[in-house]
């Protein structure tokens, strides 16, 4: 566990954006030293999904991946990462751990794309991704790419190495049904609900969907489909949400430690849920904003702490 008196900045899923990752480091003053950006003062902590859509992706890489192996930065996995790791990885019954659906490879096309003629490089790449731990906490916060659920994050405390997944753990884990998959679908990839029976909507790549992703600090209870989906969606009804269409009722509630994470593409002007909800992606990769969140040691989040390219 970290020294809770170093300073940290947390920042938001990159997808290959390099030179927005460069142009927020220096304006959060670190400075570039042999190939190395570095802070006197604090470290980053990258909150995952370093990979896919963006046309630097290999730069983005390095950038992080130099900064950890400095102890300049701790870098988490997000579900771009562990989906190469299985994109990659050949099941034992043929075919690979992430299926080669045309879904999935338009989803990995850049990665690959900017990987061509690069084999070598890129599986190294991919063994570093498993060293990525899937979530962080001090005594002063947490840190997770999509959804801190608790009793996810129990299981994978108990099972994980060092909060890893090993080579034999990563095959267990696309075992559908399992304690460790729904974890990992958890923390990676955030909760979701079913919609009411004949209501779907496309999501931002133009897949139909069913399911939306909920917002996992609000109590279920008290909220309809519309204000408990993270993303507006118009045609989402103003009825109360089905309780049993929910695995848990329990949500982050609003005394527990602050708690950073990405993943749910979020528009507009960066702010907070809850004073201590801090969401970090604001879509770069889709025009939108690269984030991040300059933590001093306050009690409750505070928007000047928020920094933007």
């Amino acid at each position: 566990m970290k020294n809770p008196k170093t300073m940290i900045d947390f920042i938001g899923d990159i997808h290959g954006h390099a030179d927005k990752l460069e142009a927020l480091l220096l304006k959060l003053d670190y400075s570039k030293r042999n190939g190395i950006y570095s802070h006197s003062e604090r470290k980053a902590l990258f909150v995952g999904d370093y990979i896919d859509r963006g046309p630097q992706i290999r730069e983005t890489l390095e950038i992080v991946k130099r900064m950890v192996e400095s102890e300049m930065a701790i870098a988490l996995m997000g579900n771009h990462e562990y989906n190469a790791i299985c994109f990659h990885l050949k099941a034992m019954d043929g075919g690979h751990l992430r299926a080669h659906s045309i879904k999935n490879i338009i989803q990995h096309q850049a990665t690959l794309s900017q990987f061509q003629n690069r084999q070598s490089e890129y599986e190294m790449y991919l063994e570093w991704f498993k060293t990525l731990p899937l979530f962080y906490e001090t005594e002063e916060f947490r840190a997770v790419h999509a959804c801190w659920d608790k009793t996810s994050i129990e299981y994978l405390k108990e099972n994980l190495v060092e909060g890893k997944l090993t080579d034999e753990l990563i095959y267990q884990s696309v075992q559908t049904g399992t304690a460790l998959h729904d974890a990992i679908e958890q923390i990676l990839k955030g909760k979701e609900i079913k919609l009411p029976k004949g209501l779907s909507f496309k999501d931002k790549d133009g897949n139909e969907r069913n399911e939306i992703r909920i917002k996992w600090w609000e109590d279920p209870k008290q909220m309809t489909y519309r204000e408990i989906s993270v993303e507006p969606i118009d045609n989402l009804p103003n009825q109360l949400v089905e309780i049993p269409e929910i695995d848990s009722s329990d949500y982050y509630q609003s005394n527990d430690k602050k708690v950073f994470f990405g993943h749910y593409w979020l528009k507009g002007e960066p702010s907070f849920y809850k004073n201590n909800i801090c969401c970090l992606d604001y879509s770069v990769a889709k025009g939108g904003k690269l984030v991040a969140y300059r933590l001093n040691n306050e009690e409750s989040l505070e928007k000047r702490n928020l920094i933007h390219i």
